[in-house]
């Protein structure tokens, strides 16, 4: 039986995909599952960042090895073609803590992605772009990489994108805890008396439910080909 590992931070990210699969929490860890014969396809989110994809991945090792793994979820815009709402199968992800560019199979687009260890503002995303040529920002999509490169196993990524490069967001950076949670609760409280922000919140909502909707078709229509 062919497992298939899709691995995101946020339940939001795949809640198109997952409607209607199985349900399962361990550890602060969310797990899907879908079998049939001859596939068993397992998605999972443990949240934000390098330290929580390296957690979801071990988690879903846990159960036995991976033939494929897919690295998907929200992303942020570096090029102003990089429209808010849409989803892209990327060509390769590049670390930004250590230069490494970790190309993804045969049947990838042509656009890199950077994964960076912190969520990136305006201001950051023009010099991650000027820096890497590249097209969008993550958290999490070079740990899952450099974990399937170590074990050899075929390595995609598809990322939708939820804010554009010149989106005027708040910094999401202080409420994100250590284990890669976002405390929401937090982040209400602080942008309730800040109304310059609300437009650019409701298309971040707007943009990540569409991006999620666009992952899922991407992704279903790989693993039916």
């Amino acid at each position: 039986m062919t497992r298939v590992a899709i691995v995101a931070a946020f339940p939001g990210e795949l809640k198109p995909l997952v409607h209607g699969w199985p349900h399962s929490t361990r550890n602060g860890i969310h797990f899907w599952a879908q079998r049939n014969e001859e596939e068993e396809w397992m998605a999972v989110c443990a949240g934000a960042g390098l330290g929580a994809a390296t957690r979801a991945f071990a988690a879903i090792e846990d159960g036995g090895p991976i033939d494929l793994v897919f690295s998907v979820g929200w992303a942020g815009a570096l090029s102003a073609q990089s429209e808010g709402g849409k989803a892209y199968n990327l060509a390769g992800v590049i670390d930004v803590r250590t230069g490494e560019r970790f190309h993804c199979d045969a049947g990838a687009g042509s656009q890199w992605l950077v994964t960076s260890p912190k969520v990136a503002g305006r201001d950051e995303k023009r010099r991650l772009a000027a820096t890497y040529s590249a097209a969008l920002v993550d958290m999490e999509a070079a740990a899952i990489a450099r974990l399937a490169q170590m074990r050899g196993i075929p390595f995609y990524c598809i990322k939708g994108v939820s804010d554009g490069l010149n989106e005027h967001l708040p910094d999401l950076n202080p409420f994100l805890a250590t284990d890669g949670s976002f405390r929401s609760g937090r982040f209400i409280l602080s942008v309730i008396p800040r109304p310059w922000y609300w437009p650019a919140l409701v298309r971040l909502g707007e943009n990540s439910r569409r991006a999620s909707q666009g992952i899922a078709e991407l992704l279903l229509d790989f693993l039916q080909e």
